[in-house]
């Protein structure tokens, strides 16, 4: 419980400290910190947004399915913040997460998923770590 008495999303940790439950959260993590980094919004601006998703998960408001999670309202609060700069678009979003679903639909149980070339506008090349092509790059 936070002092205000509202739940906190737990974040998962071991006796080393914070850890990723899934390799998303670990990426979605690094993209906050690389855009941050990159001038696309502060940390305080960061810290708000996610504290508000946090908050709206502890709500139930929760955009994610199935029981909250810390990186849920981590991913919640980035997709939020890029969106409200204007790096992407609603549907650039829409494309990339229906992208995922097809690739995961198609990986076998136990495999790492990958996007490719054609799953989505610019997501192998994003998946990859490369920079897709646009007029709205940070760095």
């Amino acid at each position: 419980m936070s002092r205000s008495g509202e739940p906190l999303a737990r974040l998962p940790d071991d006796a080393q400290g914070p850890v990723f439950g899934e390799p998303w959260e670990a990426a979605a993590f690094a993209i906050a910190v690389r855009l941050s980094e990159a001038g696309l919004f502060t940390w305080p601006e960061w810290a708000a947004a996610l504290s508000a998703e946090i908050r709206a998960a502890g709500a139930g408001e929760s955009a994610s399915e199935g029981e909250p999670t810390y990186y849920a309202s981590w991913l919640a609060a980035l997709e939020k913040l890029v969106l409200a700069k204007g790096a992407a678009e609603a549907g650039e979003l829409e494309a990339v997460r229906r992208a995922w679903a097809e690739a995961a639909s198609r990986t076998p149980h136990g495999q790492p998923i990958e996007l490719v070339t054609g799953d989505a506008p610019h997501a192998g090349a994003a998946a990859a770590g490369a920079r897709a092509p646009s007029s709205r790059q940070v760095d």
